[in-house]
């Protein structure tokens, strides 16, 4: 047992990475995805997660090298304003989030709600008791709690959507094609259709607050340059099961909804589509994926402004200081919005998701600037191969960050 938990221990910062990135947002386009293209993009997810595991190793190595967490070196290397730029639009970002996330969690569980009650029980209650559960196990304030609770909820997500997999899975034939990179055939006047799932796919795994609060995690856990190989290792067993969870999301919606020419545009259409097709019990496990997808994004959401605030400052990181539970009281509550006042879930994610779009060129362009800096990282600074990925990951960024918020500027205003 003791083995298990030092195991255990060892992967939980990637377990914490994985709950943040595999929220509602992911589910939502990796099913959109699979619904509308099949399986064709799947080679986005892959491209994605291979982006994300640079990232996540290019900053936690920044870490390993100099002891500073990236917040601490935006302020003190490049100007403090834009330590304080990141703090602003990850919060605007996570504002968002909260909102988007917990109105499609409430959403998905009144729909699965009306298979067992007659009508369902109301989105409001549903958002109460999931964000009260979320702040409930903040208020422990251990940081270790925090990653064991998050454990055991990405443990339930992980089991529901990869078992879905098996039973929903696709002809193993359009798996393989959609390694292939292409962009689907549409119609006269929807050219941007599959371009626009393309942004949202790469919006919602390769994200900035991940790559940050990633260099919080390595520096709590004391890693130093001889832990580079556990670093690498825990960053990819994230990586894996991000693409293993979003591929099998694709796959649930590409053996159902596609296969019989339905589309979808929202998350909450899965459960009453699915039931006639795929039956009971891959419904109920695609619902309580979501849910666990939802809550465990929730987590990471709700303490990134305090924990912002502990990097930027230098200060400890202890969650139990009444300004802290009374920051994350009222973030929490932003998650009663949208099923309060009916706002649209999945538009509130799309806005908030263009924030995350906007910062990731600046995220990507600051590491650059550091990694290369001969002062502070010595004969580890960036060699050639890692200065042409991340001229690759910018420009690329710059690209989607463009189709995004056309999108919701298109989305919104016209």
């Amino acid at each position: 047992m003791n083995k298990l938990a030092k195991m255990t221990a060892l992967f939980l910062p990637g377990i914490f990475l994985l709950g943040f990135n595999l929220g509602t947002g992911s589910v939502t386009a990796m099913a959109k995805a699979g619904a509308e293209y099949g399986m064709t993009l799947l080679w986005t997810i892959i491209a994605s997660c291979l982006c994300t595991f640079f990232m996540i190793n290019i900053y936690g190595r920044y870490t390993l090298v100099t002891g500073e967490t990236a917040l601490q070196a935006f302020k003190k290397h490049i100007h403090p304003g834009v330590g304080m730029y990141f703090i602003a639009a990850l919060t605007l970002g996570v504002a968002g989030s909260v909102m988007g996330v917990m109105g499609i969690v409430a959403d998905i569980s009144h729909e699965w709600s009306k298979t067992m009650i007659d009508g369902g029980i109301a989105p409001i209650w549903f958002a109460a008791l999931f964000s009260a559960l979320v702040f409930f196990i903040f208020w422990n304030g251990k940081t270790e709690f925090f990653e064991r609770s998050l454990a055991v909820i990405v443990a339930v997500m992980s089991a529901c959507f990869l078992i879905n997999f098996f039973i929903m899975m696709p002809p193993p034939g359009d798996i393989v094609k959609g390694l292939l990179p292409s962009v689907p055939q549409t119609n006269a006047g929807a050219g941007a259709g599959p371009l626009l799932v393309i942004a949202s796919m790469v919006g919602t795994t390769v994200f900035s607050g991940l790559f940050i609060i990633r260099t919080t995690l390595v520096k709590e856990a004391g890693w130093t340059l001889k832990d580079e190989k556990t670093q690498r290792n825990d960053a990819l067993f994230a990586v894996v099961m991000m693409f293993l969870i979003s591929a099998s999301i694709m796959a649930a919606a590409a053996g159902t909804l596609h296969a019989e020419g339905l589309g979808l545009s929202k998350a909450s259409q899965m459960i009453s589509l699915l039931e006639p097709l795929a039956g009971p019990l891959a419904t109920a496990l695609f619902a309580t994926g979501i849910i666990a997808a939802g809550v465990s994004s929730q987590f990471p959401n709700v303490l990134m402004l305090p924990w912002l605030l502990c990097d930027y400052n230098e200060t400890e990181r202890n969650m139990t200081l009444p300004k802290y539970r009374i920051m994350v009281f009222f973030i929490s509550l932003l998650g009663l919005v949208v099923p309060l006042f009916g706002a649209r879930p999945v538009l509130v994610m799309i806005v908030s998701q263009a924030f995350n779009a906007v910062i990731l060129p600046v995220t990507v362009a600051c590491i650059f600037y550091l990694a290369n800096r001969t002062d502070l990282m010595g004969a580890y600074k960036n060699k050639w191969p890692a200065n042409m990925f991340l001229t690759v990951i910018l420009l690329f960024s710059i690209f989607t960050s463009f189709i995004a918020l056309k999108g919701v500027w298109n989305l919104v205003f016209v």
